[in-house]
């Protein structure tokens, strides 16, 4: 009658929430089933089972069924999280503010429906995910959420233009990931205003235009955020983790090394941009060489063009470079030497020149494919050798360009010459026998004509042995 807290999470159990009907939970305020096999819908009386509950996890779980629009007038309720269920139908638009929002995770589910103004009241809401489902429409302009800290929509179809949000209206984000849906238009300059952003992923998207100058701006992929840091102190033990003044287990996934990862206990420590698979242009956002807390920096498969800045060297904690798929020019500057902490790079496809940075990381980079499709690239651990003084005059021997190029082109055609020389000479020397000499060209004629016979012959006899055997197994059977 008095139970607060029932945690059950991380078992094998099976049945549905349904089995809590008729039973008393008016003073319960946390129900933690994470991680079993629960099945079945959620009630739509639960506010009337559990009139007191703030945390509602249900989450990696087999549920299915509609949101209740009870949920909604559950005003006590501050962390809900359905994640990894099979709900479907539309999220309802009917949450009301109660201040002490923390929590909405309803990501890999099959939601559907807009959300253009479902969850745009909600002035204490931390952590918002929505990603994986099949969410769609347009993204909201005006919305009330000065304290969202993680805003996760990824991987649904929503289409526009990305909203002109700002530090006004986020400035705690730190986290926006609109990745893997259908949105279009350009960058919009006012995202440089959010100054706590961390982690920016707009990938695989149909963005166009150029990168905005003013992408030096985000001063949260500068300096740390340890100042504007959101604090949260929880008073049950989540996981086994008692979460005081910390993050708590938020899930961002992020394509890091060309692989798709789970950041969840270091998520506030990653520093990541990723505007790649998209249609952009213009040239090589110089701002970004200013982002000196990047980790990873992905702008492939777009049509940027240009030089990499010589800059580039100052982002010394990159770990992560893919520029591939674009069209940039010139060479590879000699100040990525620097980038110590490089471990995956990528510059293939590209019109790149010139030889490789052939210090430091550079020296353990050695797969060939992560150059590929820069005919004039040379050095290591290219077979293409670099040959001359100044980076303009770099010529190649073996598999560049140049003289080199030129004396191998030359032997290609003495090659194929004497190939069809040898051809002509082997073809008319039998062709031009038989032509002359009257009695060969009818030895080697009647020699055919006896061949064939006796091919046919052979076939015939073996066919009709066949077929005795056919009818002999026939009659016998």
């Amino acid at each position: 009658m008095k139970l607060v807290q029932l945690d059950l999470s991380l078992n094998s159990l099976r049945g549905s929430i349904s089995t809590f009907k008729g039973w008393s939970f008016e003073q319960l305020e946390i129900l933690n089933l994470f991680g079993n096999k629960i099945s079945g819908s959620l009630p739509t009386n639960i506010d009337e089972m559990m009139p007191g509950l703030k945390y509602l996890l249900l989450g990696n779980n087999s549920m299915y069924g509609s949101i209740p629009n009870s949920l909604c007038k559950m005003f006590t309720l501050v962390r809900l999280d359905l994640l990894k269920n099979k709900f479907s139908g539309e999220i309802p638009d009917c949450w009301q503010d109660n201040q002490g929002w923390d929590v909405i995770n309803l990501s890999s589910n099959k939601l559907s429906g807009g959300v253009a103004s479902i969850f745009g009241n909600l002035s204490s809401l931390l952590w918002l995910h929505l990603n994986n489902n099949s969410l769609h429409g347009e993204l909201p302009y005006f919305i009330n959420l000065k304290q969202l800290v993680i805003m996760d929509v990824g991987e649904n179809q929503f289409v526009g233009g990305i909203p002109p949000w700002n530090g006004v209206i986020f400035p705690m984000l730190q986290i926006l990931r609109l990745r893997q849906n259908k949105l279009n238009g350009s960058i919009p300059p006012q995202l440089c205003q959010l100054k706590s952003l961390q982690i920016l992923d707009l990938a695989s998207n149909n963005l166009m235009g150029s990168i905005p100058h003013c992408i030096g701006d985000l001063s949260g992929m500068i300096k740390s955020n340890s100042s504007n840091e959101a604090k949260f102190k929880f008073d049950f033990d989540f996981f086994t983790t008692n979460f005081i003044d910390e993050w708590p287990t938020e899930d961002v996934k992020q394509v890091v090394k060309g692989t798709e990862l789970d950041y969840i206990k270091i998520l506030k420590f990653v520093v990541n941009m990723d505007l790649s698979d998209n249609n952009l242009v213009g040239v090589f956002p110089k701002g970004v060489t200013q982002l000196t807390r990047l980790l990873g920096l992905n702008l492939s498969h777009n049509h940027l063009k240009g030089e990499i800045p010589e800059r580039i060297g100052e982002i010394k904690l990159l770990e992560y470079f893919d520029i591939s798929c674009n069209n940039f020019s010139g060479g590879i500057p000699e100040t990525m030497s620097s980038l110590t902490a490089l471990s995956h790079l990528n510059m293939s496809y590209n019109n790149l020149s010139g030889p490789i940075p052939t210090e430091n990381q550079f020296l353990t980079l050695g797969d060939r494919r992560i150059y590929a499709g820069n005919p004039r690239l040379c050095g290591f651990p290219l077979p293409n050798k670099c040959i001359g003084g100044d980076l303009g005059d770099h010529a190649l021997e073996s598999e560049g360009f140049g003289d080199g190029d030129d004396d191998r082109d030359s032997e290609k055609v003495w090659f194929y010459f004497v190939i069809a020389i040898g051809f002509v000479v082997g073809f008319w020397s039998a062709i031009g026998t038989l032509l002359l000499k009257k009695s060969w060209r009818y030895a080697v004629f009647r020699r055919v004509d006896d061949v064939a016979d006796e091919i046919y012959v052979t076939m015939v006899l073996k066919g009709a042995k066949l077929k005795r055997m056919i009818m002999r197994n026939h009659v016998h059977v």
